[in-house]
Protein backbone atom coordinates (compact mmCIF):
# COMPACT_ATOMS: atom_id res chain seq x y z
CA UNK A 1 0.00 0.00 0.00
CA UNK A 2 0.99 3.38 -0.87
CA UNK A 3 2.44 5.05 2.39
CA UNK A 4 0.00 8.54 1.61
CA UNK A 5 -2.65 6.10 1.71
CA UNK A 6 -1.89 4.53 4.81
CA UNK A 7 -0.86 7.61 7.08
CA UNK A 8 -4.35 8.61 5.81
CA UNK A 9 -6.05 5.66 7.03
CA UNK A 10 -4.04 5.68 10.05
CA UNK A 11 -4.83 9.09 11.04
CA UNK A 12 -8.41 8.92 9.75
CA UNK A 13 -8.50 5.46 12.22
CA UNK A 14 -7.21 7.43 15.29
CA UNK A 15 -9.21 10.49 14.73
CA UNK A 16 -12.68 8.24 15.27
CA UNK A 17 -11.86 7.54 18.76
CA UNK A 18 -11.23 10.92 19.66
CA UNK A 19 -7.30 10.49 19.88
CA UNK A 20 -5.23 13.75 21.44
CA UNK A 21 -1.94 15.45 20.12
CA UNK A 22 -1.36 13.09 16.44
CA UNK A 23 1.95 13.83 14.97
CA UNK A 24 3.51 11.75 12.29
CA UNK A 25 7.50 11.53 11.00
CA UNK A 26 9.44 11.03 8.55
CA UNK A 27 12.12 8.29 9.36
CA UNK A 28 13.29 7.43 6.13
CA UNK A 29 16.71 8.90 6.61
CA UNK A 30 17.23 7.70 10.01
CA UNK A 31 16.59 3.73 9.16
CA UNK A 32 15.80 1.61 6.53
CA UNK A 33 13.18 -0.44 8.55
CA UNK A 34 10.23 2.23 8.00
CA UNK A 35 9.22 5.28 6.35
CA UNK A 36 6.79 6.74 9.22
CA UNK A 37 6.36 6.64 12.60
CA UNK A 38 2.83 7.49 14.84
CA UNK A 39 2.70 9.12 17.89
CA UNK A 40 -0.34 9.54 19.53
CA UNK A 41 -2.22 9.98 22.84
CA UNK A 42 -5.21 8.21 24.68
CA UNK A 43 -6.24 9.22 28.09
CA UNK A 44 -7.31 5.68 29.35
CA UNK A 45 -5.81 2.17 29.23
CA UNK A 46 -9.78 1.62 27.41
CA UNK A 47 -9.03 4.18 24.79
CA UNK A 48 -5.43 3.43 23.90
CA UNK A 49 -7.18 -0.36 23.07
CA UNK A 50 -10.06 1.30 21.27
CA UNK A 51 -7.35 3.27 19.43
CA UNK A 52 -5.10 0.71 18.35
CA UNK A 53 -8.26 -1.70 17.50
CA UNK A 54 -9.55 1.32 15.12
CA UNK A 55 -6.15 1.53 13.39
CA UNK A 56 -5.95 -2.24 13.22
CA UNK A 57 -9.55 -2.85 11.36
CA UNK A 58 -9.51 0.24 9.15
CA UNK A 59 -5.63 -0.45 7.20
CA UNK A 60 -6.82 -4.30 6.88
CA UNK A 61 -10.65 -3.08 5.68
CA UNK A 62 -8.73 -1.14 2.99
CA UNK A 63 -6.43 -4.34 2.21
CA UNK A 64 -3.16 -3.30 4.23
CA UNK A 65 -0.59 -5.59 5.91
CA UNK A 66 -0.87 -5.41 10.11
CA UNK A 67 2.33 -7.03 11.21
CA UNK A 68 1.47 -7.24 14.68
CA UNK A 69 0.23 -5.65 18.07
CA UNK A 70 2.19 -4.96 21.32
CA UNK A 71 0.58 -3.88 24.73
CA UNK A 72 -2.83 -4.44 24.42
CA UNK A 73 -2.77 -6.13 27.94
CA UNK A 74 -1.44 -3.23 29.79
CA UNK A 75 -2.85 -0.40 27.53
CA UNK A 76 -0.54 1.90 28.44
CA UNK A 77 1.27 1.61 25.60
CA UNK A 78 0.06 -0.02 22.63
CA UNK A 79 2.63 -0.21 19.39
CA UNK A 80 1.19 -0.86 16.28
CA UNK A 81 3.10 -2.49 12.81
CA UNK A 82 2.37 -1.82 9.98
CA UNK A 83 5.38 -2.92 7.98
CA UNK A 84 6.51 0.89 6.08
CA UNK A 85 5.04 2.38 9.40
CA UNK A 86 4.66 2.33 13.18
CA UNK A 87 2.04 3.20 15.26
CA UNK A 88 2.75 4.43 19.03
CA UNK A 89 -0.56 4.93 21.39
CA UNK A 90 0.32 6.13 24.52
CA UNK A 91 -1.09 7.53 27.38
CA UNK A 92 0.39 10.94 28.85
CA UNK A 93 2.40 10.39 31.42
CA UNK A 94 4.44 7.03 28.95
CA UNK A 95 4.65 9.56 26.55
CA UNK A 96 6.07 12.24 28.40
CA UNK A 97 8.47 9.89 29.63
CA UNK A 98 9.81 8.12 26.87
CA UNK A 99 9.92 11.49 24.14
CA UNK A 100 10.45 9.56 21.15
CA UNK A 101 9.00 13.02 19.60
CA UNK A 102 13.17 13.64 20.60
CA UNK A 103 14.36 10.23 19.14
CA UNK A 104 12.07 10.35 15.58
CA UNK A 105 11.07 13.94 14.93
CA UNK A 106 13.62 15.04 12.67
CA UNK A 107 11.20 15.69 9.87
CA UNK A 108 7.43 16.49 11.45
CA UNK A 109 4.92 15.36 8.26
CA UNK A 110 1.53 17.95 7.64
CA UNK A 111 -1.13 16.02 8.38
CA UNK A 112 -3.34 17.63 6.20
CA UNK A 113 -6.21 17.99 8.80
CA UNK A 114 -7.62 20.93 7.86
CA UNK A 115 -8.50 19.49 4.26
CA UNK A 116 -10.08 16.71 5.50
CA UNK A 117 -11.90 18.78 7.93
CA UNK A 118 -13.42 20.71 5.07
CA UNK A 119 -14.41 17.40 3.05
CA UNK A 120 -16.28 16.49 6.13
CA UNK A 121 -17.72 19.87 6.80
CA UNK A 122 -19.31 20.22 2.96
CA UNK A 123 -21.50 17.17 3.65
CA UNK A 124 -22.97 18.76 6.70
CA UNK A 125 -23.44 22.41 5.14
CA UNK A 126 -25.49 20.72 2.60
CA UNK A 127 -27.72 18.57 4.55
CA UNK A 128 -28.17 21.78 6.67
CA UNK A 129 -29.43 23.97 3.30
CA UNK A 130 -31.55 21.24 2.75
CA UNK A 131 -33.07 21.48 5.79
CA UNK A 132 -33.48 25.46 5.37
CA UNK A 133 -36.48 26.65 3.92
CA UNK A 134 -36.25 27.92 0.37
CA UNK A 135 -37.12 31.30 -0.35
CA UNK A 136 -39.59 31.63 -2.80
CA UNK A 137 -40.00 34.68 -5.05
CA UNK A 138 -43.46 36.49 -5.06
CA UNK A 139 -45.09 37.78 -8.12
CA UNK A 140 -44.71 41.38 -8.86
CA UNK A 141 -48.14 43.28 -7.91
CA UNK A 142 -49.20 46.37 -6.19
CA UNK A 143 -46.63 47.57 -3.50
CA UNK A 144 -48.14 47.42 0.47
CA UNK A 145 -48.89 51.01 1.17
CA UNK A 146 -46.46 52.52 3.33
CA UNK A 147 -47.02 53.56 6.81
CA UNK A 148 -46.52 57.59 7.08
CA UNK A 149 -45.10 58.21 10.81
CA UNK A 150 -44.74 61.82 12.24
CA UNK A 151 -40.78 61.53 12.02
CA UNK A 152 -41.13 60.83 8.04
CA UNK A 153 -43.70 63.88 7.98
CA UNK A 154 -40.95 66.27 9.65
CA UNK A 155 -38.36 65.07 7.67
CA UNK A 156 -40.27 65.77 4.07
CA UNK A 157 -41.63 68.80 5.54
CA UNK A 158 -38.20 69.97 6.03
CA UNK A 159 -36.64 68.81 2.79
CA UNK A 160 -39.42 70.50 1.15
CA UNK A 161 -38.83 73.46 2.87
CA UNK A 162 -34.67 73.73 1.84
CA UNK A 163 -36.04 73.00 -1.61
CA UNK A 164 -38.17 76.10 -1.92
CA UNK A 165 -37.04 79.31 -2.39
CA UNK A 166 -36.98 82.24 -0.89
CA UNK A 167 -40.88 84.22 -1.58
CA UNK A 168 -40.59 87.54 -3.01
CA UNK A 169 -42.37 90.44 -2.30
CA UNK A 170 -45.01 90.87 -4.62
CA UNK A 171 -44.76 93.75 -6.93
CA UNK A 172 -48.36 95.01 -8.58
CA UNK A 173 -47.89 95.93 -11.92
CA UNK A 174 -50.20 98.38 -13.89
CA UNK A 175 -51.56 97.35 -17.41
CA UNK A 176 -48.58 98.03 -19.59
CA UNK A 177 -46.34 96.00 -17.21
CA UNK A 178 -44.39 98.08 -15.61
CA UNK A 179 -44.57 98.21 -11.51
CA UNK A 180 -46.38 100.45 -9.96
CA UNK A 181 -44.70 103.52 -7.53
CA UNK A 182 -44.74 102.75 -4.05
CA UNK A 183 -47.70 104.21 -2.75
CA UNK A 184 -46.34 107.57 -0.62
CA UNK A 185 -48.41 108.61 2.72
CA UNK A 186 -51.12 110.70 2.84
CA UNK A 187 -50.26 114.18 3.94
CA UNK A 188 -52.45 117.74 3.92
CA UNK A 189 -51.56 121.16 4.54
CA UNK A 190 -51.76 123.08 7.70
CA UNK A 191 -53.02 126.72 8.37
CA UNK A 192 -49.22 127.66 7.94
CA UNK A 193 -48.97 126.34 4.64
CA UNK A 194 -46.59 123.52 6.14
CA UNK A 195 -47.17 120.13 5.18
CA UNK A 196 -48.33 117.48 8.08
CA UNK A 197 -48.62 113.38 8.18
CA UNK A 198 -52.28 112.46 7.70
CA UNK A 199 -52.82 110.46 10.94
CA UNK A 200 -52.93 106.66 10.69
CA UNK A 201 -55.91 105.27 11.26
CA UNK A 202 -56.46 101.39 12.27
CA UNK A 203 -58.14 99.01 9.84
CA UNK A 204 -60.86 97.13 11.21
CA UNK A 205 -61.74 99.66 14.09
CA UNK A 206 -64.48 101.75 14.66
CA UNK A 207 -64.30 106.04 14.70
CA UNK A 208 -66.35 108.04 16.72
CA UNK A 209 -67.83 111.06 14.45
CA UNK A 210 -69.09 114.54 15.96
CA UNK A 211 -72.75 114.95 15.22
CA UNK A 212 -73.40 118.26 12.75
CA UNK A 213 -75.56 120.69 13.67
CA UNK A 214 -78.48 120.08 11.25
CA UNK A 215 -78.86 116.63 12.94
CA UNK A 216 -79.03 118.48 16.42
CA UNK A 217 -81.79 120.74 15.48
CA UNK A 218 -83.66 118.10 13.45
CA UNK A 219 -83.60 115.26 17.00
CA UNK A 220 -84.52 118.81 19.45
CA UNK A 221 -87.88 119.09 16.33
CA UNK A 222 -88.98 115.94 16.88
CA UNK A 223 -88.54 115.26 20.82
CA UNK A 224 -90.45 118.52 20.90
CA UNK A 225 -92.90 117.24 18.94
CA UNK A 226 -94.06 113.92 20.92
CA UNK A 227 -96.76 114.19 23.57
CA UNK A 228 -95.94 114.13 27.07
CA UNK A 229 -96.68 111.16 29.26
CA UNK A 230 -99.23 111.08 31.34
CA UNK A 231 -98.61 109.71 34.79
CA UNK A 232 -101.05 107.40 36.29
CA UNK A 233 -101.91 107.57 39.59
CA UNK A 234 -103.18 104.62 41.94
Amino acid sequence: MDIKKLQTLVIDALEDVKAQDIQLFDTMHLTSLFDRVLVASGTSNRQTKALAASVRDKVKENGGTVISVEGETTGEWVLVDLGDMVVHIMQPAIRAYYRLEEIWGDKPVKLGAAKRTAKAAAPASAADDAEKPKRTRKPAGKAAPLEVTHDMMAIQTTIDDEKKPARKPRVAKTVDGEAKPARKPATRKAADGSTVKAPKVPTGGRIKVAATKTAVASAKEAAAKRPARKKTVE
